[in-house]
């Protein structure tokens, strides 16, 4: 059961019973049943007093056609059956057992390049919006693993910690610009160091760790080996995702609408170029026993998604769940033998003796 249905279930107790429905708003059908069920029987007496206009009293019960037992036992299954069915919608249960839930993945933390060169668009429409592209990708495959952000430009900081609610890592995933971050250029080693020191603090944490690292590549900061050391240290494969291409593109500045005014330049005046660096990604990734990926013109995420489905799974967290014996199908079964025994009531008298 998901949270919402939990949080808007009724629950009680009747004779020593446990007795719920887990979607109570669906009686609102039933309602909806008897109006129909009422109409019906109002156009069936309001049919009798036409008839009864035009013909005397005494003749209407020999008249054929005209009774008004059947259309009422006909209204009156079809209601029954109408009434079934909501009430199945209802979802009811009754009885409850409790029952040990184990979640079982691996840790994983994606390093998410924020730097001004990830909004180049070489890639379109951006490699920022196609890096985001990427991690919404992941975040949608991954199947119980628990999933951290660490967004870093000339410095790193963890956006979003290790979670398996990947709902709100988007949200976080959202909220990153390269024009939030505290300080500017590129450090992919303090990067890989954050994401070190995230999984050492994980509680319970997983026997297999891997950081994706999602980047054009550029590295100002020098720090990549101390960074690199720590994943070997820690046996942390780095899963390398590169973004942009190696033939070079000038870095956009925009205004607050997000219009290009023009590109950045050096302290002489050049317009800078950033290149995808796909020796330094492929050094990172092969270091660390991982793996370096790269399709500019679709998602690369799937091959990721892959490797990381093979690695070996630990218990991540254990819950005691408390689940209800499902009663809806005789219900179902109730309300699909009314509307059979309601096909089979002939109507009228005049069908019956044809």
């Amino acid at each position: 059961m998901n949270v919402l249905a939990a949080e808007t279930a009724w629950r009680f107790t009747l004779l020593g019973y446990q007795l719920g429905l887990a979607h109570p708003w669906y009686l609102a059908s039933m309602a909806l049943a008897m109006l129909l069920g009422g109409l019906a029987f109002a156009i069936a007496l309001n049919r009798r007093a036409r008839i009864a206009k035009s013909i005397p009293s005494r003749l209407v019960t020999l008249t054929p056609g005209v009774s008004i037992v059947l259309p009422a036992l006909q209204s009156s299954l079809y209601l029954l059956g109408l009434l079934c069915f909501g009430f199945a919608l209802g979802q009811p249960q009754c009885g409850s057992h409790s029952e040990l839930t184990k979640r079982r993945g691996i840790d994983v933390v994606v390093a998410l390049d924020a730097s001004r060169s990830m909004l180049a668009r070489d890639v379109q429409p951006s490699r920022l919006d196609r890096a985001k592209l990427e991690l919404t990708t992941l975040l949608d495959e991954l199947k119980g693993d628990r999933v951290a952000v660490v967004a870093f430009a000339g410095d790193a900081f963890i956006q979003c910690p290790l979670t398996s609610d990947y709902s709100a890592a988007k949200m976080f995933l959202r909220a990153i610009d390269p024009e939030s971050m505290p300080q500017g250029g590129t450090n992919i080693g303090a990067a890989l160091l954050l994401s070190r020191q995230l999984l050492d603090s994980a509680d319970r944490g997983a026997k297999d760790k891997v950081v994706v690292l999602i980047s054009d590549g550029e590295d100002l900061e020098g720090e990549i080996n101390e960074g690199v050391d720590a994943m070997k240290e820690a046996n942390v494969k780095v899963l390398a995702l590169g973004i942009g291409s190696e033939t070079g593109e000038p870095i956009p500045i925009l205004n607050k609408r997000n219009e290009l005014v023009g590109y950045k330049k050096d302290e002489n005046g050049a317009t800078v170029m950033t290149r995808l660096d796909r020796a330094g990604l492929e050094r990172i990734a092969e270091a660390t026993g991982g793996q370096f990926f790269y399709q500019p013109k679709s998602v690369a995420m799937g091959d990721v998604v892959q490797i990381i489905d093979k690695m070996q799974k630990s218990e991540l967290e254990s819950r005691l769940t408390v689940k209800y014996a499902e009663m809806f199908q005789p219900f179902v079964a109730a309300g699909l033998a009314f509307f059979l025994f309601a096909f089979l009531v002939v109507p009228s008298w005049r069908r019956r003796l044809s």
